[in-house]
Parts: structure tokens; C-alpha cells; sequence
């Protein structure tokens, strides 16, 4: 049993070179989470403030022309949640591949803007649920500090929210680096594609694919525990 696991082993990854295809494919579903994530938070937290702004002073505010600016971005940004939440993520991608960025070269770019715009959708949703967790009291304080509503945004709100919402975004950061294993739709060789490729090469399905989960497993435990790290911190910095 060991000598046909450890022959089919060196077959499947030694023999070729084919272990250097998951080597590949590991850093570039590493690039392509990492600029999603940076896009989706970039995304989430302005559709988040859009939306929190909007529920918190749409009754309040005097200014006809910045309340219909308001209005104007709440229902873009309703839209793009409604869109985005309501399509599957691989339709997304294939879309920004064969139809909306079909001209552009760079598969990661493509795939990175697909998987960012759709995490963005979510991170709004759970930026927006810590915003609105956060006492309206703090909100005056910091008017009463003279600050802005953007700097009180900037400076008070946000901070806390992110520290409310943290383990439900490290969630959304893991659902997400799962969610790239589709990125071979668009001829992407990630870590997915690089063992069915192994697997189409050798006609052995299963220490390609163990490989395959067993990496995706060991990421998903090593940013778990930087999650639980940072937290632990967070919550000492409150003492």
C-alpha cells in the first residue's frame, strides 16, 4: 500500500517536473486574493459609508443637491449589491473575461477585478452592519469635536466597526480564497487548475487532488490563526 501511494506520488509530482505546476498555481491564487481582498475592502467600505449615510441622514439633510447626489449613489450602490449578491461568481468572471475585459491580456488582472468587485458586494454588507452597530453617541461626540462627518467617519467610526467586524471579514477572506479554485474558467492555472491539469497528464485523479485540498486546507488554518493573532491583539489594545 505505501509503495503504490509513494510510486503513484512520484509519478504524479516528481516525474516532469509537474510539482512546480502547483508551485506556480499556489502564488498565483495567493496574488489574486490578495488584490481581491484589497479591492474588495477598497469597494465595501465606500458602499458601506454610501448606504450607512444614507439610513443614518437622508431625513436630515437640507441640502437639496447633495440629497439627490445622495439618493443618486444609495441606489447605484443598492443595485450593484442586488447584481452582484444575485449572480454566480463564475458567471461574473467569465463576463469580465469573454465580454467586458476581453481585450485586456493579463489573466490575474481580469480575475482579480472579478472576485474583488464580487467580495466587495459582501464586505459592504458587513462593514455597513459594524457601522450601524456603533453608538449614534459617538458620532456626536466627534461633531462636538469639530470634526467633519468624513473625518468623524475616518477617524472614530470606522476604526471601531472594523474591530466589530473583523472576524466576520477574515470569513469573507477565506470564503473568497476558496472561491478563486474557479479561476480555471478562464484558463487561469491556479492551484485548482495546476492538479486537473496533473490529473489530465498522468489519468490519476486522486494525489492530484488531495494535493490540491491539502494546500488549500494548510492556507485557510495558517490565515485562520493570523486572524485569531489579531484579534487577541485588538482585544488587549482595549485594556
Amino acid at each position: 500500500m505505501f509503495n503504490d501511494l509513494k510510486e503513484e506520488f512520484i509519478f504524479c509530482f516528481i516525474e516532469g517536473d509537474r510539482w512546480k505546476w502547483l508551485v506556480d498555481g499556489f502564488f498565483i491564487t495567493l496574488q489574486i486574493t490578495l488584490y481581491s481582498v484589497l479591492l474588495g475592502i477598497a469597494i465595501g467600505v465606500v458602499v458601506a459609508i454610501v448606504r450607512s449615510t444614507y439610513d443614518n441622514n437622508a431625513g436630515t439633510i437640507r441640502n437639496p443637491v447633495g440629497k439627490a447626489v445622495l439618493k443618486v449613489l444609495n441606489a447605484i450602490s443598492k443595485l450593484y449589491l442586488t447584481v452582484i449578491r444575485g449572480t454566480p461568481v463564475v458567471v461574473q468572471l467569465m463576463l469580465m473575461y469573454y465580454v467586458i475585459l476581453v481585450s485586456v491580456d493579463s489573466k490575474v488582472l481580469v480575475a482579480s477585478l472579478a472576485f474583488g468587485i464580487n467580495s466587495g458586494a459582501y464586505v459592504a454588507e458587513i462593514v455597513r452592519s459594524g457601522i450601524m452597530s456603533i453608538d449614534k453617541g459617538q458620532f456626536e461626540a466627534g461633531r462636538s469635536l469639530g470634526l467633519s462627518y468624513t473625518q468623524t467617519m475616518i477617524k472614530i467610526i470606522i476604526p471601531q466597526a472594523f474591530k466589530n467586524v473583523l472576524p466576520t471579514l477574515a470569513n469573507e477572506f477565506i470564503v473568497l480564497l476558496k472561491e478563486t479554485s474557479v479561476s480555471g474558467y478562464v484558463a487561469l492555472e491556479d492551484i485548482t487548475k495546476a492538479g486537473d491539469l496533473i490529473r489530465s497528464r498522468t489519468y490519476s485523479a486522486f494525489m492530484p487532488l488531495i494535493a490540491v485540498a491539502i494546500i488549500y486546507l494548510v492556507l485557510v488554518v495558517f490565515f485562520t490563526k493570523l486572524v485569531s493573532i489579531l484579534e487577541r491583539r485588538l482585544r488587549n489594545s482595549d485594556h
